[in-house]
């Protein structure tokens, strides 16, 4: 028991102890770094399992990542070019009947039916009037048309546009047909017909009307 106490040799007890204290100092160096091995892999795991854990993620919006960005301006200055979903065409005749030897006049309505103003294509060259009895092709506007001119138009959203009526002659035309002279009547007696305008790639439901 001596021993342990006064430290035995050829050297300065001082010596011994402080090799004593240096051999105690890494022993608990030791200790401690397996409980630190031991202990930090609980740690892990707890944290892993918190959801506030991470509280940077948690703060972030939730809509952040998925936010649209946002629609650029229309410079009214500049509307963009019409497109079908914001025009509306309506194919348009002055009566629901006819009596005999009396002529249909046509016409069409343009709206822009969305909120801001848009340009559309609405010159003769893409003007097609159409009318069928069934699926008769009666006649088209197309077959005779002479001098067709392009023309483009700013829609202001709610205000139609209407072209100027024309007269039908009540009579049948193909393509590549005769124009002039005496040509094929249409069957009047109270036979219904239907009108079908297509204007700038934009195409009307069809209008019904019976010839007398």
């Amino acid at each position: 028991m001596q021993t342990l106490r006064q430290p035995v040799g050829p050297l300065p007890p001082q010596v011994y102890w402080r090799r004593r204290l240096v051999v105690g100092i890494g022993l608990l160096a030791v200790i401690l770094i397996v409980v630190l091995i031991l202990v930090r892999p609980r740690a892990d795991q707890a944290g892993a399992g918190d959801p506030g854990a991470n509280p940077a993620a948690s703060d972030a919006p939730a809509d952040e990542a998925g936010a649209e960005e946002p629609a650029e301006p229309v410079d009214p200055a500049n509307p963009n070019a019409c497109t079908p979903d914001q025009v509306q065409v309506a194919a348009v005749t002055d009566a629901d009947s006819y009596p005999a030897e009396v002529q249909p006049l046509l016409s069409l309505t343009l709206t822009n039916t969305g909120s801001a103003p848009c340009v559309a294509t609405v010159g003769t060259d893409v003007q097609e009037y159409v009318i069928t009895s069934g699926s008769d092709r009666i006649w088209s506007s197309k077959d005779c048309q002479t001098d067709p001119a392009p023309a483009e138009v700013t829609l202001e959203p709610g205000t139609p546009l209407s072209t100027t009526p024309f007269s039908w002659q009540r009579v049948r035309s193909e393509p590549g047909g005769a124009c002039e002279g005496k040509r094929t009547a249409a069957i009047g007696g109270g036979a219904t017909y239907r009108l079908t305008v297509t204007i700038g790639g934009f195409t009307s439901e069809p209008k019904p009307f019976i010839l007398q």
